[in-house]
């Protein structure tokens, strides 16, 4: 089961991500994380990667697709979780070429849709546990009353410095610019659900998991 979760910056991709991770053994492939761990790798690509984030330099779609094709070949778990990619139409061929080259199969395109104005209100109110993760609202979801994580017991939280307005309409308008085509590519290949990226967290698991056990 190979899936992509398709969505603006603060829909919720990575904690459902995460979820599906912990619930169907799924692997996330995040490609920041990605680029991250192969940095640190000391292989040949991962080499290539450091030399390329070294020139302050983009790195290119050939690298991130052989970081994907290294990871779908050591396999494991049930399935691939794509986060990050594909972001263009052009990445979108070469991750279905990979996928075929692989004998992998994409299982669904989920698209968690949003509402501009109701995604900034909630994004500016937002804070994670700076030691699992968890994400927390101060208008839905607040910090216990008791100042600790409800999942991991930390104490430490803390706020992105571009959730704030400005900065997350900029964002929005570049993911509508490169990413939202993607909606159009995948629904016309019969790939594409959409649900509502803004239920509350519960009611968003169970949307996406309808859909895979369909």
């Amino acid at each position: 089961m190979n899936i992509i979760l398709l969505g603006p910056p603060g829909a919720g991709k990575g904690t459902q991500a995460r979820h599906l991770v912990e619930t169907r053994d799924m692997i996330q492939l995040s490609t920041g994380d990605m680029l991250r761990d192969a940095k640190e790798s000391g292989t040949e690509m991962g080499q290539r990667v450091a030399e390329v984030m070294a020139r302050g330099e983009l790195v290119t779609d050939e690298i991130v697709i052989g970081l994907i094709h290294e990871k779908i070949i050591a396999g494991g778990g049930t399935g691939f979780i794509f986060d990050g990619f594909p972001r263009t139409l052009a990445q979108a061929d070469a991750l279905g070429e990979l996928l075929e080259a692989t004998g992998q199969e994409l299982t669904a395109v989920i698209e968690m849709a949003v509402d501009d104005d109701a995604l900034v209100a909630r994004i500016t109110a937002r804070s994670t546990c700076a030691n699992c993760g968890e994400v927390y609202n101060d208008n839905t979801k607040p910090v216990p009353a008791d100042g600790k994580c409800a999942k991991c017991g930390g104490t430490e939280f803390k706020r992105r410095a571009d959730d704030n307005e400005e900065s997350l309409r900029t964002r929005l308008m570049e993911y509508y610019k490169k990413t939202s085509p993607l909606i159009g590519y995948y629904y016309a290949k019969g790939d594409l659900t959409r649900i509502d990226g803004l239920g509350d967290i519960d009611t968003v698991k169970t949307a996406i998991a309808n859909i895979l056990d369909k």
